[in-house]
């Protein structure tokens, strides 16, 4: 009940939030219509089209509701295309917070006086979002840092409103069936775990590390070292990186950089975070990405980051050349492969639904191709087939379209999609091609092998606690299994022979 009653308080205070903006009638529920015209009343109409008047709402919420319109923008299924394009501009900028108190909660992070960490600690921050903002400094032992100080109070808004948002989806679910397949309390409990993440900067810090060892040696995508000794919960220390972004092309092309070498270093250094590792920058808009005086790419900022299974890599890799090779019939098999469209649907019908999808965009010039939009427009449709929101794919169409949009500022005459098509292709090849499948075979079955032992002797506990009576069977039962009617009991080759059968299921499920 209290629970209830702080929830309807904090949704009447976003409802006039949304109201002022005339965001409410965006639910297309007769409620929220005449709730939006009462909470208006005598005020002028808002201006701008839908999606920016709620991305102008969501950013005076504050900063759970900025990273929720940032997260709103994957969902076109939810939103409609326009809203969530609009959505993805949402600017995650906040007037910044007092830099005394930036030195307190490093200090006090760090356990030491800010002048034992730091020789200099600039005044002015460079950046300022809703979770934390970044100063300058320079190190004792005189190296130049970026210090990413989390914003006070954060955490306990970040509560709140989450709790707010569980309890709406649950109530969403519960009323309303058909939507269950949109699985919101799930998204919300990611949308939860993944700003949880970014504001303990650790996690961050340790993303960083990671992306940093995928692309060891490689020159072309750089990283800034963590520096861990000065990196805390509430505070991360990177090396100071500097660069041009990498959307101003004219920039960089007046400092000799070759564009189009630049656009295909991003390509391929999206197509190795994506297939090679699972592991991607879902952030990489171009305030995040820079290019450095060699001409190779430098990322920042790694609190979203985004995982893709080996599994879910073979799905999208597949799809995505039976798209550009316009063979819709092998895109429907390998949904109803995966398992995201139920096999009860129709394999004819949902052929016919991708290829509605894809002839207008593939019929469109080369590079004005986006498989992105593809994608976005493809989850659109899947309320029709029963197919289950997924997640990790949303995450994924996000960083394509921002990586997609990268592409077309460098040069507006290339389509990335076909610079990466070859490393594509060859790693299908190399992981969905016979010696691929007979790899992955051995692999299975040594790890059954593995299991053997241990499956057989859970044969022979089951076995003991049928005879010392762990279940109430009927005495002559018992005495079968075990010998004691003197007819020899279960033979001793049959345990073997119940595991090599269970080994043989797990290799050729």
């Amino acid at each position: 009940m209290i629970r209830a009653t702080r929830s309807l308080y904090r949704l009447f205070t976003i409802g006039r939030v949304l109201a002022r903006h005339d965001t409410l009638a965006l639910a297309e529920l007769p409620v929220a219509t005449m709730a939006s015209a009462l909470l208006r009343l005598g005020k002028p109409p808002a201006t701008g089209r839908p999606g920016q008047r709620l991305a102008e709402a969501l950013a005076e919420l504050g900063p759970t509701f900025i990273k929720l319109g940032q997260a709103l923008s994957t969902r076109a299924d939810l939103m409609g295309e326009e809203v969530a394009a609009d959505l993805s501009h949402l600017q995650d900028r906040l007037p910044p917070f007092p830099t005394a108190e930036a030195r307190r909660i490093v200090a006090t992070e760090l356990g030491c006086e800010l002048s034992e960490a730091f020789q200099s600690f600039d005044d002015v921050p460079v950046a300022a979002a809703s979770i934390a903002q970044v100063h300058f400094a320079v190190t004792t032992d005189g190296r130049e840092v970026a210090v990413k100080v989390l914003r006070p109070g954060v955490e306990a808004a970040f509560r709140r409103d989450i709790d707010l948002l569980t309890w709406l989806a649950e109530w969403v679910e519960l009323t309303r069936p058909r939507l269950r397949r949109l699985r919101l309390t799930e998204s919300v409990r990611t949308f939860a775990d993944t700003v949880a993440m970014e504001m303990d900067l650790r996690f961050e810090a340790a993303a960083a590390a990671e992306l940093a060892d995928n692309f060891a040696g490689d020159e072309t995508f750089r990283v800034p070292a963590v520096d861990w000794l000065r990196t805390g919960r509430r505070v991360m220390t990177l090396e100071r990186v500097a660069g041009t972004p990498v959307d101003e092309r004219e920039h960089l092309a007046a400092m000799g950089h070759d564009v189009d070498a630049v656009l295909q270093k991003a390509a391929e250094s999206f197509f190795n975070m994506v297939f090679r590792d699972g592991f991607f920058h879902a952030d990489m808009h171009p305030g995040n990405l820079f290019v450095d005086d060699n001409g190779n790419l430098v990322a920042v900022d790694f609190g979203i980051m985004g995982r893709v299974d080996r599994r879910t890599r073979r799905f999208l890799g597949e799809m995505l050349i039976a798209f550009l090779n316009a063979d819709y019939r092998r895109v429907a098999e390998v949904h109803f492969e995966a398992g995201y469209v139920p096999a009860d649907q129709s394999l004819d019908a949902f052929t016919q639904a991708c290829r509605s999808i894809a002839e207008p965009i593939l019929e469109r010039p080369l590079h004005e191709i986006s498989i992105a939009r593809l994608l976005g427009q493809l989850f659109e449709v899947t309320e029709t087939f029963s197919m289950e929101t997924q997640p990790q794919l949303l995450l994924l169409q996000k960083s394509m379209l921002v990586a997609e949009g990268i592409g077309r500022r460098l040069d507006p005459r290339v389509n990335m999609w076909q610079l990466a098509r070859p490393l594509i292709e060859r790693w299908m090849r190399q992981n969905l091609g016979p010696q691929a499948r007979l790899r992955e075979t051995v692999v299975n079955a040594t790890a059954v092998m593995e299991r053997l032992p241990r499956l057989i002797g859970e044969l022979e506990r089951a076995v003991t606690t049928l005879a010392d009576g762990g279940l109430r069977l009927h005495p002559d039962t018992v005495a079968r299994i075990t010998g004691e009617d003197g007819k020899g009991g279960l033979p001793g080759w049959l345990p073997w022979a119940i595991a090599l059968i269970l080994a043989v299921i797990l290799v050729l499920r």
